[in-house]
């Protein structure tokens, strides 16, 4: 094979494989819904707003039982300084309230 012809089968079939791609059918597919909920309370409307934008609320569900709002507080905190949630101060104070009394 010549170089020319070469390098011809060589761009061939980059563009088919690229022409390939671009005609690839996107794949489509449903997530679950999700499989746990806050629970009632007085602030549960912080918390709707600000914790389960980041996270599910099976997360807050499995943390220890009744551990207070100490405990809670610094969660709160945690989320806001560590990882980086927006939560405004008297959110955090009223979504600590919330968690300290509900779980």
């Amino acid at each position: 094979m010549t170089k020319m012809t070469l390098t011809a089968v060589i761009l061939g079939g980059a563009l088919l494989n690229i022409a390939g791609i671009a005609m690839a059918k996107p794949i489509t597919y449903e997530l679950p819904g999700e499989a746990a909920s806050l629970k009632p309370g007085p602030g549960i409307e912080a918390a709707q707003n600000n914790c389960v934008s980041c996270h599910s609320a099976d997360y807050i569900a499995m943390q220890p039982p009744k551990k207070g709002k100490a405990f809670w507080e610094a969660e709160v905190t945690k989320m806001n300084k560590v990882y980086g949630a927006p939560i405004d101060a008297a959110d955090s104070r009223v979504i600590t309230d919330y968690l300290a009394q509900t779980y």
